[in-house]
């Protein structure tokens, strides 16, 4: 499954024009209000079931994201074969979402904002910058504060709220340790057990 870097970024600029992302570095009016969607356990699309997605509303279009706990058995190294860095490494791509699956999407945990990026959180950004992405691919520790989905999720304008309010969803706070850290298999028992218990204490409250 070895893909070619500058098809990659190909792919990556056209998600990029279809959620009219700033292809720049972020500025103060880009906010980032990313959240998880923790997908409910009646929820059964075969997409999403049992997935927590990080999801951010640009100011056009519908919210998009990625799912953040479905690793894939393709190694970074035979997705991207031309990095040294990479071999013998075991970090595996990511299943973004049922969209584009052929393209990739990049998540990148910085201090400082890259240049071509779209603020997600706090210190948290999706990034198309080729130069940026093959600097951190050729780092002693490439993945670092990095991940990469093949395909994103994606809703039309309404239509996630639609599913919300059918209680397809559960609505948390995104944080970045969750999504750099924490172990895949853990984050979805995790936090739909938060998020039934607040919905339980919310509901009990007279």
């Amino acid at each position: 499954m070895a893909v070619p870097l500058c098809r990659t970024l190909i792919c990556l600029a056209l998600l990029a024009i279809m959620f009219s992302v700033p292809l720049r570095a972020p500025g103060a009016e880009d906010v980032a209000n990313a959240v998880f969607l923790i997908a409910s356990p009646e929820l059964k699309d075969p997409n999403f079931r049992e997935t927590v997605v990080l999801v951010t509303h640009p100011r056009e279009g519908g919210p998009w994201g990625v799912i953040i706990n479905r690793p894939l058995d393709h190694r970074l190294s035979e997705v991207f074969t031309e990095y040294e860095t990479l071999k013998n490494r075991k970090d595996v791509l990511f299943f973004g979402g049922p969209v584009a699956r052929e393209g990739l999407v990049f998540l990148v945990r910085s201090v400082e904002p890259p240049p071509r990026a779209v603020a997600v959180l706090p210190d948290v950004y999706f990034i198309s910058d080729i130069d940026w992405i093959e600097g951190l691919l050729q780092r002693p520790e490439p993945t670092r504060g990095l991940r990469v989905y093949a395909g994103y999720s994606g809703w039309a304008p309404g239509q996630l709220q639609r599913e919300i309010e059918r209680g397809g969803w559960h609505v948390m706070p995104a944080d970045a340790e969750t999504v750099f850290e924490k172990e895949p298999a853990r984050i979805w028992p995790e936090l739909i057990k938060r998020a039934t218990t607040r919905k339980t204490r919310h509901s009990a409250r007279p």
